[in-house]
This record gives structure tokens, C-alpha cells and sequence, in this order.
């Protein structure tokens, strides 16, 4: 198996241990990894989840989609990322939404009851990754936050803005790149392909912003 301990040690799920500790405490969560190639769907909506998923390699999108099929991206998560935790959580709860595979994936499986309850090995770091996944739910709640605020603009224009400002914020950098092609972009968004790329002309040329493919600059506020 491949060794993904550097990707481990930067999770939000095992911040702060060690690899040894987090080698001994894969073992007590029930840890297992799992392949998917590009496009294929992880979870689907009405699936019962009860494990959290920890991105180790490719890219991966959770999404919504509408009766008509259009599709609502709520997040798109790399490397290091994890998902899944709050319907794990739920336990028996159908979710929703679902998880698809944006590139090849590997994914780790950690089940929840052996996450949330502390083993009979009284594992000293149980208490610090029970910690850990509660800031990581709270993450995810900051997340879906930050999105209804983008999405609940009037004009695609102020979405966007409003998008770019929250990237900008968040590197601490005028010059960013953001993890959207166009069209995963207008999904995440809620807003129509071709307006948004049209009104990005418009930022571009009225010296708003500038961009590169996915790679933008904040030239001045608006």
C-alpha cells in the first residue's frame, strides 16, 4: 500500500499527531482505502453513510442535482480534505447530495462509531480527534455559510465578486488560483455559463480584476 503519511499528518482529522500515533490510531478507527476513477460516484443521494472520507490522491465534488438536472457544486475537495462527517454523523440519515470523483481517487474510510466512541484500548489521542472532527464539522459549516452568502446575491456580477473576494481573503493574496474550471465555477455559483463568462469580460475590462484561466488577480475594488 502506498504511503499516504504525509497527507495524514496534514489532515484537519489528525493535526497535531505524530505518525506512530496516527499509524496506532488508523487501526482503532476500522481505516480502509478504497479507489474510484474519474467520474464515478462515490455516494449517491438516499445512501446511508458511516464513514467519514479522508481525500488521499485525485479531486473530488460534492454536488446537488435538480429534478431537470442542473447541478448545484457545494464543495470541491483535494488532498488532505475530509467529507462525509456530518451525515456520518446522522447516522441512519439518507444524504441528499452526492459525492463524485472529479479525477482517479483514493479515498480513506473511517467509521464514525469508532471515531465517536472511545476504544478498548483507551487510545491517549481518542479525545484529541474527537476535538479535531468537531472543528472540521464546524469548517464545513463556515463553508456552506460563505456559499449561501455568494449565492444569495442579486447578479452574477456580485457573485462573483463576491466569490473572488472570499479567495482573496482566504490566501491572504491579491493573486490567486481557484479550484473551479469555468463551467464548475457557474455550478457552484447557481448562474449561467455563458452570462458569467460574459460578465468576467466586463470585470477584466472595466480593470476589476484580471485571470488566466483559473488563476486570478483583485486589481481594484468594485
Amino acid at each position: 500500500m502506498k504511503d499516504y503519511m504525509n497527507i495524514l499528518q496534514k489532515s484537519a482529522i489528525f493535526s497535531g499527531a505524530a505518525p506512530e500515533e496516527i499509524s496506532s490510531m488508523l487501526g482503532c478507527m476500522g481505516a480502509y482505502t478504497k479507489s474510484y476513477p474519474k467520474s464515478s460516484y462515490i455516494y449517491t443521494p438516499g445512501d446511508k453513510v458511516s464513514h467519514v472520507g479522508l481525500v488521499l490522491e485525485g479531486t473530488i465534488s460534492i454536488v446537488g442535482d435538480d429534478y431537470w438536472g442542473n447541478r448545484n457544486i457545494i464543495s470541491r475537495l483535494g488532498p488532505g480534505k475530509l467529507f462525509g462527517e456530518v451525515f456520518a454523523c446522522l447516522e441512519n440519515t439518507p444524504i441528499p447530495l452526492s459525492v463524485m470523483a472529479d479525477t482517479d481517487s483514493t479515498i480513506m474510510f473511517l467509521e464514525i462509531s469508532k471515531i465517536v466512541t472511545t476504544c478498548s484500548n483507551s487510545c491517549a489521542h481518542h479525545t484529541m480527534i474527537i476535538r479535531n472532527l468537531l472543528k472540521s464539522i464546524a469548517v464545513s459549516n463556515l463553508n456552506l455559510t460563505e456559499k449561501i452568502e455568494h449565492i444569495s446575491k442579486r447578479t452574477t456580477r456580485e457573485k462573483l465578486l463576491s466569490y473572488l473576494l472570499s479567495r482573496s481573503r482566504e490566501t491572504g493574496q491579491r493573486s490567486f488560483t481557484i479550484p473551479f474550471d469555468r463551467q464548475a465555477l457557474a455550478d457552484y455559483l447557481s448562474v449561467d455559463r455563458s452570462a458569467m463568462s460574459t460578465e468576467l469580460g466586463k470585470l477584466k475590462k472595466e480593470g476589476i480584476i484580471d485571470f488566466n484561466r483559473n488563476h486570478f488577480t483583485l486589481l481594484r475594488r468594485d
